[in-house]
This record gives structure tokens, sequence and C-alpha cells, in this order.
């Protein structure tokens, strides 16, 4: 079956939903973007004559490259979506976050994070789950500058893309291109994701000076 699905990496069909998806999860963080972005690299590796070869990797590098392309490009244009709808959202962005407890939850542990780690926490929090939503909303709600946010925000889908196609593609060379592999993948996304949620709701110590400065900047009132 996956072989069938390797055919469809080559049909614009794949990167219109993998794109959509991407694009969508920022508000949706349940759409399975990661699930798809691996089930079509590993799909890749299907297709491959021989995938133990350097020649069989540089004959799936294009698709790889625009599958990568398509997911790092998808990241970003919801993020900077988001971004936008949250800074002229003002009262109905709480709103609307507080009715999604999963998003509340999320925005609790990274809000405070967030100020205190600048622009790599992006990086880090677009692997964890809902961390992008909260950063992207976040980042617009307070009114961040888009030259502080946008660059991070790109990296971040760069890195999410190729290590989502690595791990679909590799997985499905060296475990074989089935279901099992996969799902290896999968989890492994997960893994760092739960990873990710960790160093980004560690706690750290921080002088009370600190920490008013912090209650200000996540203040709604701020």
């Amino acid at each position: 079956m996956l072989e069938s699905l390797g055919s469809l990496t080559s049909s614009p069909w794949i990167y219109l939903v993998v794109g959509t998806s991407i694009v969508l999860d920022v508000f949706l963080p349940i759409l399975p973007s990661g699930v798809l972005v691996i089930t079509a690299s590993t799909a890749a590796a299907a297709g491959a004559t021989n995938a133990t070869t350097p020649d069989s990797f540089i004959h799936d590098l294009p698709e790889l490259a625009l599958l990568a392309l398509c997911a790092a490009t998808a990241s970003l244009v919801g993020d900077l979506v988001a971004y936008r709808l949250a800074w002229r959202g003002g009262a109905r962005l709480h709103r609307a976050i507080a009715r999604s407890r999963r998003l509340t939850a999320a925005q609790e542990r990274l809000g405070t994070a967030l100020n205190r780690g600048g622009g790599a926490l992006v990086v880090i929090a677009r692997f964890a789950p809902a961390g992008r939503s909260v950063v992207s909303l976040g980042a617009g709600a307070a009114h961040r500058k888009a030259k502080e946010f946008v660059p991070w925000s790109a990296l971040a889908g760069v890195a999410w893309a190729l290590y989502s196609v690595g791990l679909g593609y590799f997985g499905g060379q060296w475990l074989g291109a089935s279901w099992l592999s996969t799902g290896l993948s999968v989890l492994a996304l997960f893994i760092a994701g739960a990873l990710a949620a960790y160093v980004v709701r560690r706690p750290r110590t921080s002088s009370p000076a600190s920490n008013l400065a912090v209650a200000s900047a996540t203040s709604p009132t701020a």
C-alpha cells in the first residue's frame, strides 16, 4: 500500500494536502500534519528500487526536497496568518483561547517561557504539542515586531520539516517501507515533541524583579 501511496508524491495533490494540513494545524493542533509528512516521505522510500544505495537517495532527493520545502513554507505561512490575526484580535483572541482547554493549558505553560527564552524557544516550541499555536498567537497578541518573530519561525519550520521528512525516509530505508517503520517514525516525532515540551516547561530560578517583568509581559492588559 505504501508503494501505491509513493506514486502520489509525484502528484501535486499530496503537497496540497500536506501544505493545507500544516497551515491549518496552527489553529487546530489535533490535525495529523506531522504524520502526513512522515507517511509521504516513507512512501518515497517505498518507491526506491534499492533503498540501501546512495544512488537511490540521490534519485529521491528532488521529491524529498520538494516535500520539505512544502512543509517548511506551509509552516511559516500558518505562523504568519496566526500572528497577524492575533495582532488584530485583541480581546477576541483571549476569549477564543479560553474556550480551548488545550490551548489554555499550553498558554499557561509556554507563555512565561516565551518571554524568558527568546527566539530559540520558537524553534523548540515548534516540536511541542500546541507549542506552535501558543508561540504564533502569543507573538501577535504581544505585538512583537515581525523581525523578531519571522526569522525564528522560518528556522523552526525548516527544522521541523527536515526532521519529519528525514524520519520518514530514513526510517523506511533502515526498517523497510512498511507501516511499522511509519509508526516508529511517528513515535520518534512524538518523543521529540515530549522532550521539547519538557524543555519549554522546565522551571528556572529567577529573581523577583524578573518575575514581575514576566508577569507584566504576559498580562492581557499589557
